[in-house]
């Protein structure tokens, strides 16, 4: 906590300019790759981030396919690094939330909770957040036995059992990571199989607190005070039962934050941005990187390379 203060107190004290050439909206890998590149290039650059620079990749505990870190990397220091490497080329960095984005002429002006900042290129990286399975008791419990975040809250949960929704690479990850603290792990999952990569998989199935509970859905989420129990349904013959648990870290996908955005760039029906392959939206001095934007595949390498080519596509703009 500390060292988040220090952090916030150094971007407080920063100067505060509200004309950019470029500004970058999320501070995640993709954005911090776009502000990298774009500081380097000679841009005039300031990344906007509700919270410090990092995103959720920071919270993850270890990152294992990212290249370049052949041991593995907690995603907090791997963050860390990519963040002091983007300021040493001059990227400045603000505390905002993005509230709004409208186009005056040449101009694209960001709305925040800390007022207006204008440029004529804006890279959106705002990522997404992870969706709710959205069952009675699921908003009650939140933060109460409902988590998203193992990392975050599994050290609570030492010697107790815990259940994670899902059949992904976050879910199974996020087991792994909770079997280290809890006294059981079940994976809930809508299928008789994992949808997670093949390392993954037997990793789970190898480790004797991680146990799997095919084709069920979470029904209901039950407790007092807290979460005490699961009401699952079986997806092929429909009965319900009951799971005792003392938490539960749902990983069902994810929803694209660009709430803001509805009526200024062009989205797909779940919300996600549609670009070229150039990171270019329908409207020009806009473009997008990370998981924000509708492709196939949304890991961080792909999220660095988004942020790449958007600032080069953000230089080629403002030359043209």
């Amino acid at each position: 906590m500390i060292g988040l203060q220090l952090q916030r107190e150094e971007l407080e004290s920063q100067p505060r300019t509200t004309s950019y050439e470029v500004i970058v909206l999320g501070g995640g890998p993709g954005g911090l790759t776009a502000g990298l590149y774009a500081s380097r290039a000679g841009l005039r650059t300031l990344l906007l981030e509700k919270q410090v620079p990092g995103g959720q990749v920071a919270t993850t505990d270890l990152i294992e396919n990212y290249p370049c870190c052949p041991e593995g990397i907690s995603g907090s220091e791997l963050m860390a690094r990519i963040t002091a490497q983007a300021r040493r080329f001059g990227l400045q960095t603000e505390n905002a939330a993005v509230q709004g984005l409208t186009i005056d002429g040449d101009v694209r002006v960001v709305h925040t909770d800390r007022g207006d900042f204008q440029a004529r290129a804006v890279i959106i990286a705002t990522g997404a957040h992870p969706a709710m399975i959205g069952v009675p008791g699921e908003e009650k419990f939140r933060s109460r036995g409902v988590s998203y975040c193992a990392t975050c809250d599994g050290p609570f949960y030492r010697d107790r059992t815990v259940a994670v929704v899902g059949g992904g690479d976050s879910a199974v990850q996020e087991a792994l990571f909770l079997a280290r603290f809890a006294a059981k792990v079940v994976i809930i999952h809508r299928r008789e199989t994992l949808r997670a990569t093949a390392v993954l998989q037997e990793r789970a199935f190898a480790n004797p607190k991680i146990e799997f509970l095919w084709n069920r859905t979470v029904a209901a989420i039950e407790g007092g005070d807290a979460v005490e129990r699961l009401i699952l349904q079986d997806t092929r013959t429909g009965v319900e039962s009951a799971l005792a648990v003392d938490g539960v870290f749902v990983y069902v996908g994810q929803r694209p934050n660009t709430g803001f955005l509805r009526g200024v760039v062009a989205l797909d029906p779940q919300g996600y941005i549609l670009t070229d392959e150039e990171m270019r939206t329908n409207v020009p001095g806009i473009l997008a990187a990370g998981d924000v934007r509708r492709k196939t595949l949304r890991q961080m390498v792909t999220a660095t390379g988004d942020g790449a080519v958007a600032a080069h596509s953000a230089d080629l703009y403002l030359a043209g």
